[in-house]
């Protein structure tokens, strides 16, 4: 009965990617209109496990401050901070204390971490410089001081055109080329997993 189940659901997982595939690549009015009606089924159902996961977040952090265990403070923040979302959200009228929301709490506290994650990297290399001075880490500490050289005005000399125009480089030529690689890289993992699953390597659907 399982292997019977198992095919079953295998036939259907390729049927269906086929039928997406073809709508793409043959103009079909049926075959679009169904590759359609499969997208947007798709949809629904990424947004239902959205919302099972936000109920599951919400489930364990509620746990969390029932128990008082260590860093419960933490969680009834959270709570509380995602019932406040979740009013401003779906209450009509309200769109202007979503903006204040987004630009006085959400967008500066992103830039904060942002700020942050800069400073720890810069300190990671630093250490690992002193402990390890490989060819890498030192390629790393190079490119954080051009880019903090040439990022903004410097009290005294203001800001040097030459370290503008290396960060420059750095960020739209160095960066911006490894950046577009890794999304390469994940495309063609994208493509080569959906092909597994279309030829029946892998059945990610079948519960093992």
């Amino acid at each position: 009965m399982n292997r019977i189940a198992s095919a079953g659901f295998a036939v259907l997982a390729i049927a269906t990617g086929i039928l997406i595939l073809l709508g793409y690549f043959i103009n079909v009015p049926a075959v679009a209109d169904f590759r359609l009606i499969l997208l947007e089924w798709a949809v629904i159902l990424a947004g239902v496990a959205a919302l099972v996961g936000v109920g599951n977040l919400f489930s364990v952090h509620l746990q969390r401050v029932r128990q008082r265990v260590k860093g419960s403070t933490y969680s009834l923040l959270l709570l509380v901070s995602l019932l406040i979302s979740l009013f401003l959200g779906v209450t009509p009228g309200l769109e202007a204390a979503q903006h204040i929301m987004l630009n006085a709490i959400m967008i500066p506290i992103e830039i904060s971490l942002m700020a942050l994650l800069a400073v720890s990297l810069t300190y990671a290399g630093i250490r690992l410089l002193r402990h390890r001075p490989t060819p890498i880490a030192i390629l790393f500490i190079v490119t954080v001081l051009l880019v903090l050289l040439g990022t903004g005005a410097w009290p005294l000399i203001g800001q040097l055109s030459v370290f503008s125009d290396l960060r420059a480089i750095v960020a739209q030529v160095l960066a911006a080329g490894g950046a577009r690689g890794i999304l390469i890289g994940v495309a063609l993992g994208t493509l080569t997993t959906g092909l597994r699953v279309l030829l029946g390597a892998d059945r990610p659907y079948g519960g093992k």
